[in-house]
C-alpha cells in the first residue's frame, strides 16, 4: 500500500488532511461568522469572493515562484501564513458587535482574501510536489488517497466539527484552524526530497509566455481548464446561497448545516475510493463523461426540494461527480506536463478554472438580491440552482462530444 511503503507520502499525506480539517472548518465558520453579521445577500457573497479572487489574480504568477523555487519551502510559509492570517479572524470574532453591520464583514472579506491568496501559492506548490514524492505510476492512486483524505477532513469532519464549535463559542472553530495550519506546516517541513534543481531565473514576462504557448498547444488541456471554469462558476454561484438556504428554507441550525455538508463529504470519499477502480474499467474519457452526466441533477435536487435529506443527496452526488473529474484530469496533468514547467502551466490551468468562481459568487448573491422584490425571498434562493442547472446541462452536453483523450 502506498502509505505504508512511502514515508513521505505518508507525511505529506497527514498535511494534507490536517490543513483540509482546518478548510473544512473555515468553509462552514466563515459564511456562518457572515450571516450573524448581515443578512444582506451580496454582503454574504462579498466574503466567498474575496476568498476565491486571488485564483484569478495571482494565480498565473504564483505558477512562476512556484517554479523558481523551494515548492515544500513555500507549502511551509504559506501555512505559517495563514496561522497568523487565522488568529486574525478569532480577533474579529471577539470583538464582533452588536447588530453586525457592513464593516465588520468588510473585515472578514479581506481576511479571507488574505488567506485566499496564501491558499494559492500552498496548492499550486502542493500539486506540483506531488510528482516528487510518488512514482509516476503512482499518481492516480496517490491522487485518489489525497482527494478522499481531503474531503473526509475538509467536508465530512471539518463542517460538522465547526457548527459543534460555533454552537459553543464563535471564536472556536477558527482557533481550531489555527492550529491546524500549523501542524501542516510542521509535517511538510518533515518530508526529506532530494533539492530539486532550480532553472536559472528569467524576465517573469518570458517565463510565462512560455508556460502560455505548452499550455495554449494542447487543445485538449486548454478545452478542460475552460470548462472547469464554467463548473466552478456555476458551483459557486449555488454554494454562495446555500448557507441562506438552509438556515432560511431547510431549517438547519449550524449543527445542522455543518452535517449537511458532511453527508456531501462521503460521496467525496467514495468518488476518491473507487475512482481509480472507474477509471480502469471506463478509461478516462468515460469517466469524465459519466461525471458530466451527474453535475447537473443536484443543481435540480436542490432548486426544486425543500427536504434536508434531498440535498444531501444532492451534495453527495455533486462530490462523487467533481471527484472522479479532478482524478482523471489532475493525474493526467502531472503526467504530461515537464517538471520545469509543471507550476506555471498548472497555474495557468487553474487560473481558468478557478478565476471564475469570484465571478460566480457574485453571480450567485447578485441574482438573489435582484430577483427578491420580484419573486418573493424563497424563489429568489431557489434561482440560482434553477438557472445553474440549465447552464450545468449544455456544458455536459458539450463536453461529451468534445473530450476524449
Amino acid at each position: 500500500m502506498l502509505l505504508a511503503r512511502n514515508r513521505n507520502f505518508r507525511l505529506l499525506f497527514s498535511a494534507t488532511s490536517v490543513s483540509n480539517l482546518g478548510d473544512g472548518v473555515s468553509a462552514l465558520a466563515v459564511p456562518w461568522l457572515a450571516t450573524l453579521l448581515t443578512r444582506d445577500p451580496m454582503l454574504i457573497a462579498l466574503v466567498p469572493f474575496a476568498g476565491s479572487l486571488p485564483w484569478m489574480l495571482f494565480a498565473i504568477p504564483a505558477g512562476a515562484v512556484v517554479d523558481r523555487g523551494d515548492r515544500r519551502a513555500l507549502m511551509v510559509r504559506a501555512d505559517v501564513l495563514r496561522v497568523l492570517l487565522t488568529i486574525g479572524i478569532v480577533a474579529l470574532a471577539l470583538r464582533m458587535p452588536e447588530g453586525g453591520g457592513a464593516m465588520p464583514v468588510v473585515a472578514l472579506a479581506a481576511l479571507t482574501f488574505l488567506l485566499g491568496t496564501a491558499e494559492v501559492v500552498r496548492d499550486n506548490a502542493a500539486q506540483t510536489f506531488l510528482p516528487a514524492v510518488v512514482e509516476p505510476g503512482d499518481l492516480e492512486a496517490a491522487n485518489g488517497q489525497l482527494w478522499s483524505a481531503e474531503q473526509v477532513a475538509g467536508h465530512f469532519v471539518g463542517p460538522p466539527l465547526a457548527g459543534l464549535l460555533i454552537a459553543w463559542a464563535v471564536p472556536a472553530p477558527f482557533l481550531l484552524d489555527a492550529v491546524s495550519f500549523a501542524l501542516a506546516a510542521w509535517l511538510v517541513w518533515a518530508i526529506a526530497v532530494p533539492r530539486r534543481a532550480v532553472p536559472e531565473k528569467r524576465q517573469m514576462r518570458e517565463e510565462l509566455a512560455e508556460g502560455w504557448r505548452w499550455l495554449r498547444g494542447r487543445a485538449l488541456l486548454f478545452r478542460l481548464a475552460v470548462m472547469l471554469g464554467l463548473i466552478n462558476f456555476l458551483n459557486m454561484m449555488w454554494l454562495t446561497v446555500l448557507v441562506l438556504l438552509s438556515q432560511e428554507i431547510l431549517g438547519l441550525s449550524a449543527a445542522g448545516h455543518g452535517l449537511l455538508l458532511a453527508i456531501g463529504a462521503a460521496g467525496a470519499v467514495l468518488g476518491g475510493l473507487l475512482g481509480p477502480r472507474v477509471i480502469a474499467r471506463l478509461g478516462a474519457t468515460g469517466t469524465l463523461r459519466l461525471a458530466l452526466c451527474l453535475m447537473p441533477l443536484p443543481f435540480f435536487m436542490i432548486g426544486l426540494g425543500a427536504a434536508p435529506a434531498l440535498a444531501g443527496a444532492a451534495l453527495f452526488m455533486e462530490a462523487v461527480a467533481a471527484i472522479l473529474w479532478n482524478i482523471v484530469t489532475v493525474s493526467w496533468r502531472q503526467r504530461i506536463i515537464p517538471d520545469a514547467l509543471l507550476g506555471r502551466v498548472n497555474a495557468l490551468y487553474r487560473f481558468f478554472g478557478w478565476g471564475m468562481m469570484p465571478l460566480g459568487a457574485l453571480a450567485g448573491g447578485a441574482l438573489v438580491a435582484l430577483a427578491e422584490p420580484g419573486l418573493g425571498r424563497e424563489l429568489a434562493l431557489r434561482l440560482p440552482y434553477l438557472i445553474g442547472g440549465g447552464a450545468m446541462l449544455a456544458l455536459a452536453a458539450y463536453g461529451w462530444v468534445k473530450l476524449r483523450f
